[in-house]
């Protein structure tokens, strides 16, 4: 597996983040489609030559990143690549400047919440549009 960075004109990319909303479509509905400011930075996980897992870090503000679009192809889950590619967006947002990554996830996603937690994300109080919606739980991961 290689994660690389890509454009947001990719259409490797396009296509996992066509898949990623209509996930998300399918679980919540349209309000599942949260935007993803221009700037966002985006990471790819490349396998035998294919595009099968995405991901996004954008400025929250000068000190905190924001995590979007984390995805992987189903066919391609249970085999480490969110875990790796949740890693090396990690390593974007320190890049970026960021001290803090932060999401937001929903309790019809129980896999990303296993994954966050696993990975050392802890449960915080909701932010922007979040606040308020009781289906979304955010997260946040000093770096």
């Amino acid at each position: 597996m290689v994660i690389e960075e890509r454009e947001l004109g990719d259409a490797e990319l396009g296509t996992l983040l066509d898949a990623a909303y209509a996930e998300l479509v399918a679980r919540y509905g349209p309000q599942g489609r949260s935007q993803v400011k221009p700037g966002a930075r985006y990471l790819v996980a490349v396998v035998d030559g294919g595009a099968v897992g995405c991901g996004a870090v954008q400025d929250a503000d000068a000190l905190t990143g924001e995590l979007k679009r984390m995805y992987v192809a189903p066919a391609h889950r249970g085999r480490g690549i969110a875990t790796a590619l949740l890693g090396a967006l990690e390593e974007l947002a320190l890049a970026m400047g960021h001290q803090r990554l932060r999401l937001a996830t929903g309790l019809r996603q129980p896999e990303a919440i296993a994954l966050y937690e696993r990975c050392a994300y802890v449960l915080t109080e909701p932010y922007g549009s979040y606040v308020g919606a009781p289906l979304m739980r955010c997260y946040a991961k000093a770096l």
